[in-house]
């Protein structure tokens, strides 16, 4: 801990002109008396000024200190409870939490190790590496926001793309999305030991992923792990996440990932291409790119098949689930397993190489994503299901619509009738009133649609709203709602011609 310099003046001022000693200092200025000793240590007197120090008293842990130093030199990770009870066994009797406190300062330290500066050639090397930058809410998923970061070791070109997981297919994703960016790859790719790329590992011996495997066969690069505990090894990609902290992430605002990753390709191309290169710093990052570039492995002319495919088996309902949610297949292949090929924005659903279903991917959980003609080829094929639809429907929009049909079936109503009613009203007014409603409707303990439509009625007349009109309305009530032209009153003001009526 630093001491400031007013306190170490003060703390000179007291012992050496006042003649305080250490324990008046330390209880006076309310501070350790290892840090009086610390600043007097390092702070000696000038040559033939009176020196006034506390002469130390002799510790208890003195005559121990040759056997503590010789076990520890022999046994380095030896516990300090281990220690004390050996000392004590052989007459120590201090304290234990005195004890470890000595310990600490005796232990035999590793000698600081020195590193070369391991410098590459021109598009011999790139370092990848995972950065966690929180969480994002989604609706009701919390979604991690994991960054891929790709540098390359020669020129210190960064690649930044987010996802919202760090597994495998995200993984290969992110490194086809780099080798596009840059317009090329690298002879080696340099790993930490995440799992994404090795498995399994005992010593030299190396068991990666193979899905990754198949990557490096289809670009040719080489997959190379750093050895383990050898972080120095991967410092660029580890300063790369660090600036991308720093100088991207930190204050940053976006509505969401696409946005965000927008912003972090022009970052890229731009303030992070633009930056010092640290080999000469009369170049940037981005001439230095320039010069690797040609060196890179050619892309190859087809793309790699990327995606997530997992295995999924469908129920008694046309639904698979998939990532927290459940996504419509045909009624026609329930109780069968199928295949899902995923990537950020679609989930595609497959019966061996034939296509079932394409949907939007949904980062939400507990979500229904469903095709219409799914739904209706089911409702056409069975007819109760249709009943079925409009309670989920209805449950889906306004929560307390269950409990409403509940109520009405204790006492005998027709629930066919009150779910159409209540799904008109729904087309009609909207979710959001519809559960007011329904709410006023239990309140008042009769659970029928006549209750519910006026206590619309009441939420409209209490607003000064409009009516709604439906989009489409039924024939005789558009006759009925037709405009009619008024007759003009001004011929009822007009008065009556004499010769008229001598005429009449």
């Amino acid at each position: 801990m630093t001491i400031a310099p007013d306190l170490v003046a003060q703390i000179l001022r007291l012992h050496t002109v006042e003649k305080w000693r250490v324990g008046t200092i330390a209880r006076q200025l309310h501070v350790h008396r290892d840090a009086v000793r610390r600043v007097l240590a390092g702070h000696p007197v000038s040559e033939g000024a009176p020196v006034h120090t506390s002469p130390l008293r002799p510790s208890r842990i003195d005559p121990y200190r040759p056997f503590i130093l010789a076990t520890l030199a022999k046994f380095p990770t030896l516990t300090a409870a281990r220690l004390h009870a050996m000392v004590v066994e052989r007459g120590y009797v201090g304290a234990g939490s005195h004890f470890r406190l000595l310990i600490a300062g005796m232990r035999p330290r590793p000698p600081a190790e020195a590193y070369l500066r391991l410098r590459t050639l021109p598009g011999e090397q790139a370092q990848v590496d995972w950065g966690h930058f929180g969480h994002l809410q989604i609706g009701r998923a919390r979604r991690p926001l994991m960054a891929f970061v790709m540098v390359l070791s020669h020129s210190r070109m960064v690649f930044l793309r987010f996802f919202l997981d760090a597994r495998i297919d995200a993984f290969l994703r992110g490194h086809a999305l780099a080798f596009v960016a840059f317009n090329g790859s690298t002879r080696v790719v340099l790993y930490d030991n995440l799992k994404s790329a090795v498995l399994e590992r005992v010593g030299d011996a190396i068991r990666f992923n193979p899905t990754l495997l198949a990557l490096a066969g289809h670009y040719r690069f080489e997959p190379r792990p750093v050895a383990p505990a050898r972080g120095n090894q991967k410092g660029r990609v580890e300063r790369a996440i660090r600036y991308v902290r720093d100088s991207f992430f930190a204050g940053r605002a976006f509505t969401d990932l696409d946005d965000l990753n927008a912003q972090a390709a022009q970052w890229c191309q731009g303030q992070a291409a633009d930056r010092r290169w640290v080999e000469d710093i009369s170049w940037t990052v981005r001439q230095a790119f320039q010069a690797e570039q040609p060196r890179l492995l050619a892309l190859p002319e087809r793309e790699f098949a990327l995606g997530e495919r997992v295995a999924v088996t469908v129920d008694k309902t046309p639904y698979i689930r998939f990532d927290l949610n459940d996504y419509s297949v045909p009624h026609t292949h329930v109780r069968r397993t199928l295949a899902v090929l995923a990537d950020e924005h679609t989930v595609r659903i497959l019966d061996g190489s034939a296509e079932l279903a394409r949907h939007p991917r949904c980062w939400d959980r507990g979500q229904q994503i469903e095709m219409a003609q799914h739904l209706q080829q089911l409702a056409e094929h069975k007819r109760a299901a249709r009943t079925h639809r409009g309670c989920d429907r209805l449950a889906q929009a306004a929560p307390a619509a269950p409990t409403l049909l509940e109520r009405a079936a204790a006492r005998g109503h027709n629930l066919g009738s009150i779910t159409a009613a209540l799904l008109r009203l729904l087309d009609r007014w909207g979710a959001a009133a519809l559960q007011v409603a329904l709410l006023d409707a239990l309140e008042r303990d009769v659970p029928h649609p006549n209750a519910v439509r006026l206590a619309l009625e009441r939420q409209r007349e209490a607003s000064g709203q409009p009516p709604p009109v439906a989009l489409v309305l039924p024939e005789h009530v558009a006759r009925r709602d037709a405009p009619v032209r008024p007759h003009a009153l001004g011929s009822y003001d007009r008065q009556p011609d004499p010769q008229e009526n001598a005429d009449d």
